[in-house]
């Protein structure tokens, strides 16, 4: 006798709360693996190992941008061959020897290892929570899950920073920060085994046309890196614009907390600013993500980017706990308004078959970033000091913002459902 056939599929938030809320959950513990890291390692760097040269300091974020690059390319093509959740449970267990290494990490290679492995982490769980919600929201309300999903990594990159900086005023560097990332590893474990559901078959109800791709066209994924990378402008402006916002993120995380103790900041206060940016950056996305539902991707975007740059040059110009706070609000302000609506983009126009190669090549080019920044930052501040590099991070943004105002077309489908 044949099995009764299993519940009808249906896109849309409404459809599918139970399993999108838990997959924003998963994505905070995933962001919760970045927060341990962005107070402390820094300043493991100089004040455990004794690296005294910037550009060494930053070498494990080169490796963590590298590894994260790349494996989101092959994340995307994975997630679309075999299915999200394999991909989701494989990154889980990379990750779960991060903060195992930070803690015994005799020397800076072992730091180094640990943030390859990081990034690997990282490219697998955040590529297959972002797809897994595309999937399940359909086209209406995709700026929407965007933000939702980025505004709960974020939130935890945030609150996981402020708890590990205060942990380390209190009881040290290592190994206490670091138990909390072991923790999140085997929580984002257990929770993708247990109760994360496969939604490759949803990708297959969303058949809504683009702006530049048909659904479904034909051609091959080096056709589609290709137009994703440099021959389609309003990819290619996406693209960019991912890289340089998380250039200078790289600066955020690998050097301003370097610079910041060096003014005579205690941890706990390092820690907080190194809080204060992703936590406005998370709590803003919800609202930039359906605002760019609402009022179109293009104005977010550009206007995202120039506010990031005033504020990065606000970081060079002031000194002191209270105006680098101001700034880390506004540097967050302005990344809401980019982060969810870039990747919305690169969604609305990706064909639903091949929406992970496609997004993962968009998010290749922005995780580059990471260690775009880290090399650029190191070389400028070692050549000119830190807030020659800050201001060149500053003119890199505002360019970044231009180039989107000039190459990219507004790419919002219209609203049909919730």
């Amino acid at each position: 006798m044949a099995s009764p056939p299993g519940p009808a599929l249906v896109l849309g938030l409404r459809a599918n709360a139970g399993q999108f809320a838990l997959l924003v959950g998963v994505n905070a513990l995933v962001g919760g693996m970045v927060g341990q890291e962005r107070a402390v390692v820094p300043l493991l760097a100089t004040e455990v190992f004794g690296l005294q040269a910037t550009s060494t300091a930053l070498t494990f974020l080169v490796g963590f941008g590298l590894a994260k690059a790349i494996t989101n390319l092959a994340a995307g093509a994975l997630a679309d061959q075999f299915g999200r959740k394999p991909v989701l449970v494989t990154g889980w267990l990379i990750g779960i020897p991060v903060p195992i290494l930070l803690i015994l990490a005799p020397d800076w290679t072992w730091v180094i290892a640990a943030n390859v492995l990081l990034g690997i982490n990282q490219g697998l769980t955040w590529s297959t929570t972002v797809l897994m919600k595309i999937d399940l929201i359909g086209p209406a309300r995709r700026g929407l899950a965007l933000g939702l999903n980025e505004s709960s990594g974020y939130l935890a990159v945030a609150l996981v920073a402020f708890t590990t900086g205060l942990v380390a005023e209190e009881a040290g560097l290592r190994p206490a920060p670091f138990l909390i990332g072991l923790s999140i590893a085997g929580l984002g474990l257990g929770a993708s085994v247990l109760f994360v559901r496969e939604t490759r078959r949803h990708a297959a109800l969303d058949r809504a046309p683009g702006t530049s791709m048909q659904p479904d066209a034909p051609g091959g994924w080096r056709r589609m890196a290709w137009r994703t990378s440099i021959a389609d402008p309003t990819l290619s402006a996406a693209s960019q614009a991912g890289f340089v916002n998380n250039l200078n993120d790289g600066l955020a995380w690998a050097m301003l907390p370097i610079v910041q103790t060096a003014a005579g900041l205690s941890i706990a206060q390092v820690g907080l600013l190194s809080a204060a940016y992703p936590a406005t950056w998370g709590i803003a996305q919800v609202a930039t993500g359906a605002l760019s539902d609402r009022y179109g991707r293009r104005p977010l975007i550009v206007g995202g980017m120039l506010l990031q740059a005033v504020a990065i040059t606000a970081i060079a110009a002031t000194s002191g706990f209270w105006p680098w706070l101001a700034c880390a609000v506004f540097l967050g302000l302005g990344t809401a308004m980019v982060y969810p609506t870039l990747i919305a983009v690169i969604a609305d126009v990706a064909p639903s078959r091949q929406r992970g190669a496609v997004v993962g090549v968009y998010r290749f080019w922005r995780d580059l970033g990471f260690a775009a920044g880290a090399l650029l930052v190191g070389v400028v501040a070692a050549a000119a000091g830190a807030s020659t590099a800050i201001l060149v991070v500053a003119g890199v943004t505002a360019l970044s913002g231009i180039v989107v105002a000039v190459r990219m077309r507004e790419t919002r489908p219209a609203r049909t459902g919730t």
